[in-house]
C-alpha cells in the first residue's frame, strides 16, 4: 500500500481508504474481519459520518475493533457532520453536538478529521469557525474538511477558520469524471467544456487539498457499478483487457485509473467484501502508463478535443 501525505504532511494516510457507510447492517464479528483485513493490506484510514446507518456504523466500528486508547492511535478516523433529515445544518450547535454523538459512539476522545459533509447555503462561516476553534483547542479534532464544496465555499470558509481545509470529498470515478473534462475542453462549445465547479480539481492541487474520490466504482447517482454492466461494453473490454495485462482483478484497474492522477486523490471504497477489498487494494501495485489512462477514459465515452 502507498501513502500519500495529508495537510502538507501532518497525515500519512494509505491512498485507499475503507469507507465505513455499509457496515451498519453486518453482525460484529464480520466488521472485525473487515478492518483486520484492511488494516493487514496496509489500510489506516476508515471514512465515517453520523448519518451512516443512523449513527450505527461509528457504533459497530467501535465495537468491533474493540474501541479503547491503546488501539485508538492504529487509525485515522475520519467523520462527517452536517446533514439532517430533509435540510443541512452548518450551525455551531449543531456541529458540536454532532461531534460529541460521534465521539460517543466512536469510544474515543478525539476524531482525527471532521468533514462537513454537503454545502449549508444557510451557513454563517464565522458561527462555523467558532464550532471549529473549539473543538481543535479542547483536543476533540484535529484537522478539517469538506464534502462536496466547490472553490468558492472554501474560500468563504478559509476567511475565518483558523484551522485550514485540508480535504475535499467528491464523487469521481471512471464514468463520473466532470472535474477532469472541463480542464481537457478548454474554450469549447461543448456540454464538457461547460464549468460545473470552479475548476475545484485545479484549486485543490493549488491549496495542497487532498480530493478524495467517493463512489468509484459507481455511475450516475448511486445509480450502480459500472464493471460487468452491459451498459459500459467498450468500458468493460479495456478495463478486463488491462487487468488480465498486468495480473490484476478489473475492480484493481478501476481504482489504479484515478490514483494514476498526479493530485494524489485518494480513493475511499465502501466494500463488504473481504475478497472484494484484497482485489482493490493491489491497484495501489499498480502503474497505468498515459496512455492506459486516456485509453480508459476514451472507452467510458469521452472524446478527446
Amino acid at each position: 500500500m502507498k501513502y500519500i501525505d495529508i495537510g502538507n504532511g501532518k497525515i500519512s494516510a494509505s491512498e485507499i481508504s475503507l469507507g465505513c457507510m455499509r457496515i451498519a447492517n453486518l453482525e460484529v464479528s464480520e466488521v472485525t474481519k473487515l478492518i483486520n483485513t484492511a488494516m493487514e493490506e496496509g489500510i489506516n484510514f476508515f471514512d465515517h459520518a453520523d448519518i451512516y446507518g443512523g449513527g450505527k456504523s461509528e457504533e459497530v466500528f467501535a465495537e468491533a475493533v474493540d474501541m479503547k486508547p491503546s488501539v485508538r492511535e492504529k487509525f485515522i478516523i475520519q467523520t462527517k457532520c452536517g446533514i439532517r433529515k430533509g435540510f443541512y445544518d452548518f450551525s455551531k450547535e449543531h456541529i458540536l453536538n454532532s461531534v460529541e454523538g460521534s465521539l460517543k459512539r466512536l469510544r474515543t476522545d478525539y476524531i482525527d478529521i471532521l468533514l462537513l459533509h454537503r454545502p449549508d447555503t444557510l451557513m454563517e462561516p464565522e458561527e462555523v469557525a467558532e464550532a471549529f476553534d473549539i473543538l481543535h483547542s479542547s483536543g476533540k479534532v484535529r484537522y478539517f474538511g469538506v464534502s462536496n464544496h466547490n472553490p468558492m465555499q472554501i474560500e468563504l470558509l478559509n476567511k475565518y477558520l483558523n484551522q485550514k481545509i485540508i480535504i475535499n470529498q467528491l464523487q469521481l470515478s471512471i464514468t463520473n469524471t466532470g472535474m477532469i473534462d472541463f480542464g481537457l475542453n478548454v474554450n469549447m462549445k461543448k456540454d464538457a467544456s461547460i464549468d460545473r465547479d470552479g475548476s475545484v480539481l485545479e484549486y485543490c492541487r493549488l491549496k495542497d487539498i487532498t480530493i478524495q474520490a467517493w463512489s468509484p466504482l459507481q455511475y450516475g447517482f448511486f445509480e450502480g457499478v459500472f464493471l460487468n454492466n452491459d451498459k459500459f461494453p467498450e468500458l468493460n473490454r479495456k478495463i478486463n483487457e488491462i487487468a488480465e495485462a498486468k495480473g490484476v482483478q478489473n475492480v484493481a484497474i478501476a481504482i489504479a485509473w484515478i490514483l494514476r492522477h498526479p493530485a494524489k486523490i485518494q480513493t475511499i471504497v465502501g466494500t463488504t467484501n473481504i475478497k472484494r477489498l484484497k482485489d482493490i487494494c493491489k491497484a495501489s501495485q499498480v502503474e497505468l502508463t498515459r496512455q492506459e489512462w486516456y485509453e480508459l477514459y476514451r472507452a467510458a465515452g469521452n472524446q478527446l478535443p
